[in-house]
């Protein structure tokens, strides 16, 4: 009979305690790269996961002793489930979880809360029973315990008194990292941290927008009693938005679904809703991959490596689907708010943005060749050449052949020159730098007819002299620039003439 050895770990190797110091680590844990938003988001996931319908962030800035507190009305926790919701590392993220879900580490709640203050106070209620725990950062640093403090008088807990049947209170006090004037000088520090809730607003109205959206909403979300809209950045139920149909890979941990989106064109939309849809770093930023694990966003617009971000494609959006049973393969951090792809979800998505960024690109180009075009009597011709695209003044147009036959003979050459003089002094450079800072805003001189109707009367003599009847004048010069914002006015113009009384 063959004889077996077992040697236990403790045989092997002699041990040391290296608890980690309670001060320390805890101050660590302050420094996860959160912003106020972010922290805010991974407070809600909570109260998404605990089946809250109705989340309310609600902030005294005012006081001597300002405060935050994210209160929910979700299943709520006993004693014991708080004391164990408050301790680092309450979860382990190799556990297998239910899929709505947004958790991942167990830290979120205390690392997020950290990161904006000193003193985390959670107020739960189940069961008819109230139970409220508190994490103060400057009693771990001078105690360097492991240890919350129950708290057995709740009644002057700020925003106690807004606490539902079942619920719960996230409150941060201490907002040092939320003022550089924390203890100094209220009104500044009021300021600052009203002006930190106002940025935070337009990421958590985009975080949760898929929670937030139709006519029975899973979630509903209020900053001061205000009810946020939802932001969807895929403009889904615009009538002139392009949509694909959805494609799923199945892969050993779950199902990746894609769907691509191409915007319509700013003239087609309310500046106030493309503004919305770029938000403060515009459109050629925030087109891209849209990653969304369990729906809810952990990564807008970012094409991760793939492709450049252009003017031509930033049209072009691709929603990302995973579920939270992927975090490993994806590597979601601690905060939820980065992620790399797998190289298997890498090949395929490459694929698609190639395919996707030709509709984003002829969705503009259409429109240029269109303005461009012969029969339109563009003042301007596109012209290609060696690789070069260069746009010259069109000394056909009717408005400059017109006028230019009316001059006498010696002056001719002169105004040839200037036309050729006008063309070749386009300001490229700034035309370029412009565009790239966003091409909706470069628009052209909105002038009114009386300013230009000399040139529009050569234009119509021009016209008149090749045979064409007045109708036909009418349309030719009504489809091109500039006279296309002025029909009416083009109209009279035309009948006078043909009339006699024009000057």
């Amino acid at each position: 009979m063959e004889l077996k050895i077992e040697r236990t770990y403790s045989a092997r190797k002699r041990q040391a305690d290296a608890t980690p110091h309670a001060a320390s680590l805890i101050e660590g844990m302050r420094d996860f790269g959160y912003t106020l938003e972010t922290a805010m988001a991974d407070v809600i996931d909570n109260s998404v996961t605990a089946g809250a319908s109705r989340v309310e962030i609600l902030a005294d800035t005012l006081s001597d002793e300002p405060w935050i507190a994210i209160l929910d009305d979700g299943v709520g926790m006993t004693e014991a489930e708080l004391v164990e919701a408050m301790r680092p590392g309450s979860k382990n993220p190799l556990k297998e979880r239910q899929g709505h879900d947004l958790g991942r580490f167990g830290l979120g709640l205390k690392s997020a809360s950290f990161s904006q203050c000193r003193q985390l106070t959670v107020i739960s209620r189940k069961a008819g029973s109230t139970s409220a725990a508190t994490w103060d950062l400057d009693v771990v640093a001078a105690t360097n315990v492991w240890s919350v403090d129950l708290e057995d008088d709740i009644a002057s807990i700020p925003a106690v008194e807004r606490l539902p049947t079942t619920g719960t209170i996230v409150l941060w006090r201490k907002l040092d990292r939320l003022s550089t004037n924390y203890r100094h000088d209220g009104a500044k520090r009021s300021a600052e941290i009203n002006k930190a809730l106002s940025g935070a607003e337009r990421h958590l109205r985009l975080c949760f927008h898929r929670y937030m959206e139709g006519t029975k909403p899973k979630l509903k979300l209020l900053l001061n009693d205000r009810r946020l809209a939802p932001i969807d950045p895929f403009a889904s139920d615009h009538k002139a938005t392009q949509v694909d149909p959805e494609e799923r890979l199945p892969l050993a941990n779950g199902e990746v679904v894609t769907q691509c989106f191409t915007l319509p064109h700013h003239k087609m939309m309310a500046r106030s809703e493309w503004d919305e849809l770029g938000g403060p770093e515009g459109h050629l930023r925030s087109q891209g991959f849209y990653i969304y694990r369990e729906r809810r966003l952990i990564i807008a617009g970012s094409w991760l490596g793939l492709a450049r971000q252009a003017e031509l494609t930033k049209l072009t959006r691709v929603r990302v689907d995973i579920p939270n049973t992927m975090d490993a393969d994806w590597k979601i951090d601690v905060r939820k708010a980065s992620a790399q792809m797998p190289p298997i979800v890498r090949d395929r998505l490459r694929r698609i943005v190639e395919r996707l960024q030709g509709s984003s690109k002829r969705t503009y180009q259409r429109r240029g060749r269109k303005l461009v075009a012969e029969e339109n009597l563009p003042l301007w011709n596109r012209i290609q050449r060696d690789g070069s695209i260069i746009y010259r003044p069109n000394s056909d147009h009717p408005s400059i052949t017109g006028f230019l036959d009316a001059l006498p003979e010696e002056f001719r050459h002169g105004f040839r020159a200037c036309i050729n003089l006008l063309g070749s002094g386009l300001p490229i450079a700034a035309l370029h730098a412009d565009l790239l800072g966003g091409a909706e805003s470069v628009a052209s001189d909105e002038a009114e007819f009386e300013e230009f109707a000399l040139g529009a009367e050569a234009a119509v003599r021009s016209l008149k002299a090749t045979g064409m009847s007045g109708s036909d004048v009418v349309r030719i010069l009504c489809s091109t620039e500039p006279f296309v914002n002025h029909k009416e006015a083009v109209r009279r113009l035309v009948e006078d003439m043909e009339q006699g009384k024009a000057s």
